[in-house]
This record gives C-alpha cells, structure tokens and sequence, in this order.
C-alpha cells in the first residue's frame, strides 16, 4: 500500500492509513453506530415477550463491538506486509461488517421504530463493502509466508507446497563475526544477572 517506502516510521503508516477512503468510512460507521446505540437506549421501548430486552442489549454491545473491530483491524492490515496476513484482518473485517447488519436486524425485532438510523447503517456498511473489495485488490499475493491452515494462501498456493525457505540451512552456531558486538564483556553480563536475580 505504500510503495514510496520499504519501511516507512509506524507513527507516519499510522497517520497515513488514517487517510484511506475505507478507513474513514469504518470511523464514519463507527460514530454513527454510537449516535444510533444511544438513540436506542433513550428510547422507551415496550417489549411483547421474555427475553427481549437482553436480545436487544446483546445486538447493542455486538454493534459497538463491530463498529470498533473494523477500523482496529484496517489499521493492522496495513502494518504487515504478508498476504496471509492481510487476508486475516480483512476476514475478520468483513465478518464485523455482516454482523453490523445482522445486529440491525435484532434492533429491528424489539420494536425499534426509527429504522431510517438503521437503513442508514446498512448503506453506510455496503459503500464500505466496494471499498474493501477495492482495498483487498491492493494486496501483494507475492509478499506470502504459506499459511499451512490453508486458508489465506494466494491462489495457486496450497497449504502443502513445499517452501524453498526450508531448503536454507540454519546452524544456530553458525553466525558471522559481524553479528557479535565486540564490546560486549562477559563480565558485565554476569554482574548484570546476579543483579537481576537479588
């Protein structure tokens, strides 16, 4: 997503997802569900059968639940680089995004009459929808670890393949010089750990 460059601060990847068009439609929904779980509350609602009222603060805090999981897990598909990883967050995304209908639709059964605040949600949840689908296209399927659960592979892939990063040998005694700082004194690291130990 931010070709310019490879490793860019986290605080400016931050304050550079917080201007993407799917991230400021997941704050607008966000601050809509929680005008609309207010209106919700201070309404005076009658309910007809047992039950009811508990359905109904389930579908609210799943609302507030949802409305937070999707700009929390834009922002952290946009830290990592890995496909599987990306593809992780946006599963989830699109999981919280459903739900936000889904819990409209439990708000409607207890009687909630200003359905206009939940029509409003359900539009605002399907333009989202298009950016997300946009969104998911510019992920790099060739920036891949193999996910071996199989699920968030780039197609062609398949949880099976051999890796040809298992072919690199590793010997965990096998380090170059360089990697060892010449300064270190063993001394100090002894003294260091006694200390921590006291």
């Amino acid at each position: 997503m931010f070709e310019d460059d490879d490793n860019p601060d986290p605080r400016e990847r931050f304050e550079r997802t917080k201007k993407l068009p799917i991230y400021k439609k997941a704050e607008e929904i966000s601050e809509l569900v929680r005008h609309l779980v207010k209106s919700v509350e201070k309404t005076d609602l009658k309910f007809k059968r047992k039950g009811e009222k508990q359905l109904l603060n389930h579908s609210l805090a799943y609302l507030m639940e949802n409305s937070l999981i999707i700009p929390a897990k834009i922002m952290g598909a946009e830290v990592v680089e890995q496909y599987d990883l990306k593809m992780e967050n946006a599963a989830i995304i699109r999981k919280a995004a459903r739900e936000l209908v889904t819990d409209t639709h439990g708000i409607e059964m207890t009687g909630f009459k200003d359905t206009e605040y939940l029509d409003l949600l359900r539009k605002e949840v399907d333009e989202l929808r298009i950016l997300f689908a946009e969104w998911v296209k510019t992920f790099d399927p060739w920036d891949y670890i193999i996910d071996r659960w199989g699920l968030f592979n780039p197609p062609g892939i398949n949880y099976d393949d051999h890796d040809p990063d298992d072919d690199i040998p590793f010997d965990p005694n096998n380090f170059p010089e360089e990697f060892f700082d010449d300064d270190f004194e063993e001394d100090s690291f002894d003294e260091d750990m006694d200390d921590e130990e006291d």
